[in-house]
């Protein structure tokens, strides 16, 4: 019987080590695939984004034409990259007349909404889209020398607005 005790040790060790990488796994494969889901869901969801805006670019260029009063625009350059906020919303940045470092803008779309649900852009957009015939001369004057300090900036600001 002494001779039995260590064999029935080691079978009860090597089922236990049998059923514990049966576990081991179960749990890898188990953690694994919601990931495997997930990214080709995401793939899917990213690429539905793409093709939507690239069917919006039109209104959303339409919607920055509609603010520029002044007729700054030359052109609408739009970035490749659209991203997919937590809360669904697609995120499509540009820029305006080949200047990404000053005339740049961000437009919020919702997936079938076929219209822009949201729109931002720099202060130096913001300024050339500005109504000044609601202003005074003296505000207006007073405002664009101080967010143009510089002379020559100050006159391509005037240009921008027809002036």
């Amino acid at each position: 019987m002494k001779k039995q005790a260590p064999f029935k040790l080691l079978a009860f060790v090597s089922v236990l080590l049998i059923v514990m990488v049966g576990f081991i796994y179960e749990i890898k494969k188990t953690i694994d695939t919601p990931k495997k889901y997930i990214t080709s869901k995401e793939k899917s969801d990213q690429e539905k984004a793409e093709a939507y805006v690239e069917e919006m670019k039109p209104k959303i260029e339409e919607e920055l034409r509609k603010e520029d009063i002044h007729h700054f625009i030359k052109s609408v350059t739009f970035e490749d990259k659209v991203t997919i906020n937590p809360m669904g919303r697609m995120i499509v940045k540009g820029y305006i007349n080949d200047n990404p470092n000053r005339f740049y803008f961000s437009a919020d779309l919702i997936y079938d909404s076929n219209k822009v649900d949201g729109m931002s852009y720099s202060e130096d957009v913001g300024n050339r889209f500005t109504d000044w015939s609601e202003y005074s001369k003296e505000v207006k004057d007073k405002y664009i020398k101080t967010a143009y300090p510089d002379k020559k900036e100050r006159e391509q600001y005037l240009k921008d607005i027809g002036e």
